[in-house]
Parts: C-alpha cells; structure tokens; sequence
C-alpha cells in the first residue's frame, strides 16, 4: 500500500488559496493552480518511484512459543530490505484481545539494511492468543509518500497459567509440614499398607504386635504401616458461567485451575494419581487418573485449554458422567460456584450420589466483596438495599454449605488466592489419617 504523507497533503493544500487568489487578482493565470497540482501529482510519483520497494522487504518476527498469565514476553520484529533501504522505518505489532503489546508502534533506524524492534507482550488472560499480523512502514526520500507492508502471521500462543509459581508455591508448601510432613514421615505411620517389622518398644500402639512372628523369633515385633499410595485423585472443574464471573482480580476459574495444578502435583509427587475433568453444559475435558513422569505436562496442557464460557452448569450430566468414570473409591475435588439454593439444588443431589463410593471435597471461594457490602455501614438508600441483597446472598451459600457438611462433605472454605494452600493442607491430613 502507498499513500500521501501529511507533508504531501499540505503541499496540495497550499495550493489551493493560491489558485483562488490567482484567479482573483490575475485571472490570466489561472493555468498555476493545475500546473501546482500536477507538480505536487509528479513529485510524490517519484518519491513513491524512489522509495525502498516494498517487494524486496521482508518482514520477521521472534517470539516465544506460549505466554504466562500475569508474565510479561518479548518479541523482536525484523524488517530486511535487499535493495535500497530507508533511513528509518516504523514498525508494529498486531495481536488478538488477549495480548497487550506495548509501545503500540516503533521508530527504528535502518542499520545495514535490518531494521529492529522490540515489543512487550503482556498476556491479559489465559486462552488462546494469536500474534496476528506485523505492520511496516516508511517514507520515500522526499517524505511524500508512505509506503506500508503488512505480514499476516495467525501465529498462535497459547497463554496458560503461572506454572512456576504453582511448583514454587506446591514445593515451599510441601516442605513446611516438616513437623508431620517430612516424605518418609508421610510414608510411615497410621497408614494401613504393611511396611516391615521392627522390635516393639515402648509406647507403641499394642495392636501392632505381630505374636506369631514375635514367637518365631523370641522377642517383641511390631508392624510398621506406611500410608498407601496410588490413590486416584479426580479434580472436578466446573467451567460454566458463573465460575467465570472475576473474583479477587481474576475469573473464579483461574483461581480454581491454580489450586488444581497445585494439588495435581503434589498428588502426584506423594505417589498418588491425578486427573483433570472439566464440565459446563456438557463434559468438555477428562484425562481420567494420571501418574507417571509425563502426567503433570498432561494436566497442564488440558488446563491451558480450559476457556471461559456463557454456558449453564448441567450438574446431571457432568457429575454422573464423572461417576460412571469411576471404577474404585477416589478423592472428587470439586471446583464450583452457585448463585442461590435453587440453583445448587441439582448440584446437592448428584454430590450426594458421588458419596456413596467416593470420597468428596468442595471447594468454596469465600467472597470479600459481598462481606465488605453485608459489614459497611450504610449512609444511603442504596447502601441499605446493597447489605440487604448481599446479606441474603451470603445466608444461601451458608445453607448450601452445611447441608453438603451434613452429607458428609469435606468443605474448604478460604479466600480465592488462598484455596490453593488450604486444599493443599486438607489433602495433607486426609492422606495422614488414611481417609481416602
């Protein structure tokens, strides 16, 4: 694409109160006014002729593979010219709505023919992002025309969650229940996964007194348990409308795929298996429990996939489908949220089915925003009717709450960015007192 410069239109516009006033005071030459036009007309012809051509300029972009939410990137853009070059060029960088590309355009100097510029990525949500385009352009040698190249690249990055500070967080975490929680603390205990035997002492627990054993070999053996491992641990998003309603600065569900990937890898690095199953009106992910060294890469991949959606939760469907999926006893975390007991209804009946085999754990986002409206003091109308509604709200998802508490429910209630340690430590004390 070629078009004037603002020099160019400025030039044609001076010409114009010049040929009105020609054509005023000296009608006979009214002939300079076309003749200003058409010099102004060739001129830019032969800055457009000049100019580097825009054929033998080729655009290239250096960018990473897949972004971090909340992470910043960077992405070097390349313009090489094989013929004349300009002095100067601008460059720019165009993505879809889930990057933000900071400066939004570059001067460059032309060195050796390459021009550069370096652009920030900042990932604003996790999905899928897509570098869509690279924009170039530059003025001829007479600064009357631009001339503009685009580059189409459709070049997909996909943006996942904060991997690192997941492992970091899981590691520093992991390691803090030293006082019960060091691997071979974990391993041995009240588990109920024969370990070995070792001489009875005392203050230890009578009923572990191997007396045929002991009888064999003239003293007092005991049997040593360990906790069992390889239980399958099913981390159940719900991925529906309401949990992509934002919370504490992000969708309730980034917070619930952090806390997930969190228990997916020190599941996993206890021994256990784990799986990723996603649901809104349909089931739309299921890994089934994983282990093994390329199980957490698995999960991660399924998490980067989860996007946010407008559909209804189908609690039926989802829930039995996970169910029927089930072929031994298995820790269900559920990630989900409701609006009101009506609505948590059909998600209460098919928890409860879930119980009868398998061992549940909810997970409940507290909501500091409702608690500052119930807790402010109103000075307004409108103030009252906010605490009101808010009261309300809250007094449900309390109901809610214990009636799952009375199923038998294993609740973890704590703030959005803190459900991750405090799943975490919950899963830390079933696995000790051997409950799942």
């Amino acid at each position: 694409m070629i078009y004037p410069t603002v020099r160019a239109i400025g030039l044609a516009a001076i010409g114009m109160p010049l040929a009105l006033l020609v054509g005023v005071f000296a009608p006979h030459l009214w002939i300079l006014g076309p003749v200003w036009l058409a010099l102004i007309f060739a001129l830019v012809l032969a800055d457009a002729m000049l100019g580097a051509d825009r054929q033998r300029a080729e655009l290239s972009l250096t960018a990473p593979g897949s972004l971090t939410a909340g992470v910043a990137g960077e992405a070097l853009v390349q313009a090489a010219f094989a013929g004349a070059a300009p002095p100067r060029l601008q460059l720019s960088l165009e993505a879809n709505a889930r990057i933000d590309i900071e400066p939004l355009r570059q001067t460059v100097e032309v060195a050796e023919r390459l021009g550069r510029a370096r652009f920030t990525l900042r990932p604003n949500r996790r999905g899928p992002g897509v570098l869509e385009r690279i924009w170039a352009r530059w003025q001829g040698p007479l600064g009357l025309v631009w001339k503009q190249k685009i580059e189409q690249l459709g070049r997909e990055t996909p943006i996942t969650l904060n991997i690192q500070a997941v492992k970091e967080e899981a590691l520093r975490l992991f390691s803090r229940n030293a006082l019960y929680g060091a691997r071979v603390q974990i391993d041995l205990g009240s588990g109920s996964e024969f370990h070995a035997l070792n001489e009875f002492h005392t203050g230890m627990d009578r009923r572990t007194i191997d007396w045929k054993q002991s009888a064999r070999h003239g003293t007092l053996l005991a049997k040593e348990f360990r906790a069992e491992r390889n239980h399958p641990v099913i981390l159940a998003l719900d991925t529906g409308r309401l949990m992509c309603q934002p919370l504490a600065g992000l969708p309730r569900i980034d917070h619930a795929l952090n806390a997930a990937l969190l228990l997916a890898y020190v599941s996993l690095k206890a021994g256990d298996r784990a799986g990723l199953y996603g649901f809104d009106a349909r089931p739309n992910i299921s890994s089934g429990p994983l282990s093994g060294p390329n199980a957490f890469a698995h999960i991660q991949r399924l998490a980067a996939s989860v996007d946010y959606s407008t559909e209804e939760t189908n609690y039926t469907l989802g829930l039995t489908q996970l169910s029927g999926q089930l072929s031994r006893r298995t820790l269900v975390v559920v990630f989900t949220d409701f609006a009101d007991t009506t609505s948590a209804e059909l998600m209460l009946d098919n928890v409860s089915r879930l119980l009868s085999q398998h061992l549940v754990i909810f997970v409940v986002m507290r909501d500091d925003e409702l608690e500052d409206l119930q807790r402010q003091a109103p000075t307004n109308a409108d103030d009252v009717s906010r605490a009101v509604v808010a009261a309300a709200l809250l007094r449900e998802r309390e109901l809610v709450v214990t009636r799952l508490r009375r199923l038998g429910v294993q609740i973890v209630e704590a703030p959005a960015d803190q459900i991750g340690p405090a799943l975490l430590s919950r899963y830390l004390d079933l696995k000790r007192r051997d409950l799942l």
